[in-house]
């Protein structure tokens, strides 16, 4: 009996961090709503199967592989899908606009002044007045501007057209269209395009690796 708790162990030890390499996570701040769900069901499973060694292991192998298998499915249209991504993982939300606290995205959201001070502090940012831009991330981490440093605007992600930045701009579908005729490349191979301080940053994607 307890040569086979030990052997299960040790087996979907291996097995999970395989599959751990295979969906590509590194730390549990960057997993998304559906990664931790898989997350916790895999060590639920796995707990099962070793707590339980009178059943087949088998039992617990084919589902967690499964839900690895739904895992990298998911994340391959979230990729493909920039309205899948934003469904599942959430978008990032601006708490701080040009110095001035959103109290409405606050609410929503369930974010306290306490969370926003508390986050602030670990930015190293001693006073609430030197922030320009807040913004919390989709990972819960919140990224801190201060007066010195204006916010990226996120303009195009991919192909996407991020339509809530064009109206923080007060710019509309034209002027990006002049903008990118003036660049000289097409919306498609756009796979990264932001906005700061009245200029427009363009990564295109025939010029990655």
């Amino acid at each position: 009996m307890y040569f086979t708790i030990a052997y299960r162990t040790v087996f979907l030890y291996i097995l999970i961090v395989i599959y751990y390499r295979i969906m590509g996570k590194k730390e549990v701040g960057e997993l998304g709503i559906i990664d931790l769900i898989v997350s916790f069901s895999i060590a639920e499973l796995a707990s099962i199967c070793i707590e339980e060694p009178d059943k087949s292991i088998f039992t617990s192998i084919l589902p967690i592989t499964l839900l690895v298998i739904l895992e990298i499915t998911l994340s391959y249209i979230g990729m493909k899908s920039d309205k899948f991504r934003k469904m599942t993982d959430g978008s990032p939300s601006v708490i701080i606009d040009k110095g001035k606290i959103n109290l409405k995205v606050m609410s929503k959201l369930r974010y306290t002044l306490d969370d926003l001070l508390t986050q602030i502090r670990e930015k190293d940012v001693k006073n609430l007045e030197e922030v320009k831009y807040a913004v919390l991330e989709t990972d819960g981490e919140l990224s801190v501007f201060t007066d010195n440093y204006d916010y990226p605007l996120p303009l195009i992600v991919d192909g996407v057209v991020d339509t809530e930045t064009l109206k923080n701009i007060k710019k509309n579908d034209i002027w990006l269209n002049e903008m990118l005729k003036k660049n000289n490349v097409e919306l498609e191979n756009v796979y990264y395009a932001f906005y700061r301080n009245n200029s427009t940053f363009i990564i295109k994607k025939d010029e990655l690796l």
